[in-house]
C-alpha cells in the first residue's frame, strides 16, 4: 500500500508541467519532489512533516510569513460578503481603497491611477501597451520602440518578454517581440540614434533579479528619470520584485528620489497570499485616454480577475501590517545582520562573490580558483537541493544562490539559513 504522498506525487508526474523545470528530470523515477503542506511565519513543511526556512519566500512573494493572523482575518471577512464580481464596468471597496492606499505610499505628487491585473508580467504589458496607445492619441505614432537593459528580465507574456534580455527565457520568440534596443549602462543610451521614436524606456530600480541579482550603480536611476525627461520617453519602473520593502524602502525607486511614469507591482502585492497586480500612472497619461466612443480613445485590455475582491483585501492588510508592526524600521537590523553573514560567508573558497540590496542576496559559486562552473552542471540547482537536508529552501539562477526570506525571520533562522548555504556549497564544491 503506497502512502498519501508517494500518491500525490505519482499524480504531479503523471499530469502536471511545472514551470522553468526540464519535466525529464521531474518524472524521472529517482526525483521526490516536495510536496508542501503548511506554513507558518518564515517556516514551511512537506508532506512528511519536514520543516524548511522559507529562504526565497516562495518566489519573491511572502513578506511577513505564512499564516499572518491578519491576512488571513481579512480574507476570511471579505470571503463571507462576495469572493469576486467583475471589474469591467463595475467596481468594489477593497479595490476603492487600495488604489488609494497606494497611491499614498508610491507618489503622490505624481502618479495618480491604478491599474489592476493578475501578475508582475501583465503589469508591464499594462505598461507597454499604453505607452504606445498614449502616444498614439497625442499624434506621436512614430514613437513606438523601446529601450531596455541588457539581462534585464519583466515578465513572460509577449509585451513584457519583448524588454527582457535574458536570451535563455525570450530568444526563441524575438520576431514576435516588439522593437526593442538594449543597452547595458546609462552611458550607452546618449550613443542611440532616432531617440524621437521612443515611447518608454523599462528598468528594474537598483538591482537586477533573473540576471542574478546585479547591482546597478547608485545614481543611475535618478540619471535615468534625467535622460527620459530630456528626450520625452516614458519610465517604466518594474517594482515587482524590489517593491514593498525588499531593498529597504517601501519602494526601491524612493531611495532616489524619483517618480517614474509607471510602477509595475504585483509578487509582494498581497504579501505573497493571492494573484494581483497593479500598474501605477500619470493624470497626464490617464488624460490622453479620456474621449467620446467614437474616438475610441479606451484602453481595450483587461483581465477576468482584475480587482478581485478577495486579494484586494489581502492586499490592504498587508500595507495594514507595514503600518501597524513597523516592518521597515525592524528590518533594518536584520539587513545588517544579513550583510555580516555574507561577509563572513565571501570566505568560503566556492563563494567568488556576495551582492546585497536591502534584504535581497545574490551568492555566486565557483571553482576554487574563482572561475566559473560549466552551467551544464547545473551546480546551483544542485546546492539547493542540497540546503534542504540543513532545512532551507530557495533557488538559483544558474549559479547564483539567491537568499530573500520573509520579513519576519528571525536571527536564528537567518543565521540557520545562511549555514545550510554554506553547508550545501561545501558538500557539492568538495
Amino acid at each position: 500500500m503506497t502512502d498519501e504522498t508517494t500518491h500525490l506525487v505519482a499524480l504531479d508526474k503523471w499530469h502536471v508541467w511545472h514551470p522553468f523545470t526540464q519535466m525529464r528530470d521531474w518524472c524521472a523515477p529517482d526525483h521526490e519532489p516536495l510536496v508542501l503542506v503548511s506554513g507558518d511565519g518564515a517556516v514551511l513543511r512537506d508532506s512528511r512533516s519536514r520543516e524548511y526556512i522559507d529562504g526565497n519566500s516562495s518566489i519573491w512573494t511572502n513578506l511577513h510569513g505564512h499564516n499572518h493572523p491578519k491576512i488571513n482575518a481579512a480574507i476570511r471577512e471579505q470571503l463571507d460578503a462576495v469572493a469576486h464580481t467583475s471589474f469591467l464596468g463595475f467596481t468594489n471597496p477593497p479595490a476603492i481603497k487600495l488604489a488609494a492606499e497606494l497611491l499614498k505610499i508610491a507618489a503622490p505628487n505624481r502618479l495618480t491611477r491604478v491599474f489592476f491585473s493578475d501578475d508582475g508580467s501583465t503589469a508591464i504589458e499594462v505598461a507597454i501597451k499604453m505607452s504606445v496607445q498614449y502616444f498614439q492619441l497625442i499624434g506621436q505614432p512614430h514613437r513606438n520602440r523601446f529601450v531596455a537593459f541588457a539581462n534585464a528580465y519583466h515578465g513572460d507574456t509577449l509585451g513584457a518578454a519583448s524588454l527582457g534580455g535574458v536570451g535563455i527565457f525570450h530568444d526563441r520568440f524575438a520576431s514576435h517581440c516588439f522593437p526593442v534596443e538594449r543597452v547595458t549602462s546609462i552611458d550607452e543610451l546618449n550613443e542611440l540614434e532616432n531617440s524621437e521614436t521612443f515611447a518608454a524606456v523599462a528598468i528594474e530600480p537598483l538591482i537586477q533579479g533573473a540576471a542574478g541579482m546585479k547591482l546597478w550603480p547608485r545614481r543611475m536611476l535618478a540619471k535615468l528619470r534625467s535622460w527620459c525627461d530630456a528626450h520625452g520617453v516614458l519610465l517604466i519602473c518594474d517594482e515587482v520584485m524590489t517593491g514593498f520593502g525588499r531593498t529597504g524602502t517601501m519602494f526601491a525607486s524612493l531611495q532616489e528620489n524619483i517618480a517614474p511614469d509607471f510602477l509595475a507591482l504585483a509578487k509582494g502585492l498581497t504579501g505573497g497570499y493571492m494573484p494581483l497586480a497593479a500598474t501605477l500612472t500619470t493624470e497626464r497619461i490617464f488624460e490622453a485616454f479620456l474621449g467620446e466612443a467614437h474616438e475610441q480613445k479606451t484602453f481595450y485590455y483587461g483581465h477576468s480577475y482584475a480587482g478581485n475582491q478577495l486579494a484586494c483585501a489581502a492586499a490592504l492588510a498587508n500595507l495594514a501590517i507595514f503600518r501597524d508592526e513597523n516592518v521597515l524600521e525592524n528590518l533594518q537590523p536584520k539587513i545588517a545582520l544579513l550583510s555580516e553573514l555574507l561577509n563572513n560567508l565571501q570566505q568560503h573558497k566556492n563563494v567568488s562573490e556576495t551582492r546585497q540590496c536591502g534584504f535581497i542576496a545574490g551568492i555566486d559559486v565557483a571553482r576554487s580558483d574563482g572561475s566559473p562552473f560549466d552551467w551544464t552542471e547545473l551546480i546551483g540547482a544542485r546546492v539547493c537541493v542540497a540546503a534542504r537536508k540543513h532545512g532551507l529552501l530557495t533557488r538559483a539562477i544558474r549559479d547564483t544562490i539567491v537568499l530573500m526570506p520573509p520579513y519576519c525571520i528571525t536571527a536564528e533562522q537567518l543565521c540557520r539559513a545562511v549555514a545550510a548555504i554554506e553547508q550545501a556549497i561545501t558538500e557539492i564544491c568538495g
